[in-house]
């Protein structure tokens, strides 16, 4: 980290401004050799000054620039941001004549990973800058603030603490019997403290799902036979015409998405094609592409027919359902009703619709309740959303778990000692105090190029 980087921090197009980001030993002195106003070298830290870039003797623009020293910035390292006009040629050549200085093109992510590296800034609250950039609703930037002002590194640091007293006390124990002053860690003593760990694992995963759901929200998608409304279904929800709609059985062929707010969460809603045999290969393989989305949806909105009798292979496809977050949606109740629901599962039936806007209201209370969204709105959210750290957390449950039963069949506390270690190492990857290198370049290549 001793070269100096740089890159364009806006979206790359015409606008009213761009910012071009510099960090590094040798941020100040680079940008000082384009820059025609103030010696940038003597001014104070954190001011804006104006003046020109200079490409020699002409001229490429007017500018301003802030000049803020380490290491109060953000990544406590020199920092240097020129705000050009938002022109993309401006901006280019700006970036070019920092290249031609002496600065070296940033890697995605790399003024956030060099914040890390840097000790201003933990793993979590890394990942959460992403997450901030990307927030759609108030729920998902609230969510990822919490992060980054440290409260899910504080969940884990907390456990960690705990942790490491046991493991002090264990080892004080092996190695310095003779004391007396220290309690003396048996099974009897260990068999509650662990039991609390598991249970303090359980409930941040537990509250990890609604993380989840507030950071991706539900992937939902609409099934059912041809021409069941699926399709006008969506367009309700979007209030959109998003997806064509005729009488023809078969006019959706392949997915069509979609996103909607319910109560600050995002419904990402999928139209797929109408599940049926056929001998249509380009249906046919709409149709397997609708099997694989079920699958894999959060929650399926079933759709059928109040003037068509129930076809088998609609009552096959609803007993796979009995596992998944569903609801059945009996659409059409404007016609004669054939269909018998009698045996279905009544709580999760809403009859609608679509043609007379029936029925929306109550699809959208319904999905409200089976998420329990109301409550997940309600509570401050402070949860732990992405899928490494809840990965590493199960992980660990796993291996807590392991733990308990060694103390139940009376396993020595030095071999159980290890595991206690092991889990707390595995701990700090969540919040990066332990790391490998190449984990970090898989997670902030993610990054846009600017942070």
């Amino acid at each position: 980290m001793q070269d100096t980087i740089c890159a364009i921090a806006t979206a790359v197009g015409s606008g009213a401004i761009s910012i071009i980001r510099v960090s590094g030993n040798d941020a100040i002195l680079i940008v000082n050799k384009i820059f025609k106003g103030k010696d940038l070298t003597k001014v104070e830290t954190h001011t804006i000054h104006y003046g020109k870039i200079m490409d020699g003797n002409k001229e490429i623009d007017e500018v301003l620039v802030s000049i803020m020293k380490a290491p109060k910035t953000y990544t406590m390292e020199d920092v240097v941001e020129i705000n050009t006009h938002g022109g993309i040629a401006p901006t280019n050549k700006v970036l070019e004549l920092l290249l031609k200085n002496g600065c070296r093109l940033a890697e995605a992510g790399e003024f956030t990973k060099r914040a890390y590296l840097n000790g201003r800034i933990d793993l979590t609250q890394a990942e959460a800058v992403m997450d901030k950039i990307n927030a759609k609703t108030d729920m998902q930037n609230e969510l990822a603030t919490n992060s980054l002002n440290g409260k899910v590194s504080d969940l884990i640091n907390n456990l960690r603490e705990d942790m490491i007293q046991i493991i002090s006390n264990i080892n004080v124990n092996i190695d310095y019997p003779e004391y007396d002053d220290v309690d003396i860690i048996t099974n009897d003593i260990m068999v509650p403290k662990i039991i609390n760990l598991k249970k303090r694992i359980e409930e941040i995963l537990k509250e990890s799902k609604n993380g989840k759901i507030i950071k991706e929200g539900i992937k939902t998608a609409i099934i059912g036979s041809p021409n069941v409304g699926k399709s006008s279904l969506l367009n309700e929800l979007l209030q959109e015409d998003k997806a064509i709609v005729t009488d023809i059985a078969g006019t959706t062929r392949d997915i069509v998405e979609g996103q909607i707010s319910i109560n600050g969460i995002l419904l990402n809603i999928i139209d797929t094609a109408g599940i049926r045999n056929t001998d249509d290969k380009v249906e046919a393989i709409g149709v397997e592409k609708s099997i694989k989305v079920m699958n894999d949806a959060d929650l399926v909105l079933f759709m059928l027919n109040n003037n068509e009798e129930l076809s088998n292979d609609n009552k096959k496809l609803l007993n796979e359902l009995n596992n998944r977050n569903y609801i059945i949606i009996v659409n059409k109740i404007d016609l004669v009703k054939k269909i018998d629901i009698s045996k279905l599962n009544k709580d999760n039936i809403i009859e609608m619709s679509i043609k007379e806007k029936k029925g929306i209201n109550e699809l959208k209370n319904k999905i409200i309740e089976l998420f329990n969204l109301d409550n997940i709105e309600t509570k401050d959210p402070t949860y732990i959303s992405n899928v490494r750290s809840i990965g590493i957390l199960e992980l660990c449950l796993n291996k807590v778990k392991d733990i308990e039963d060694g103390l139940n069949n009376n396993y020595p506390i030095d071999m159980l000692e290890l595991d206690i270690k092991a889990i707390w190492e595995e701990l700090g990857k969540i919040n990066g105090t332990t790391y490998e290198e190449e984990l970090l370049d898989e997670m902030f290549k993610r990054f846009c190029l600017g942070k």
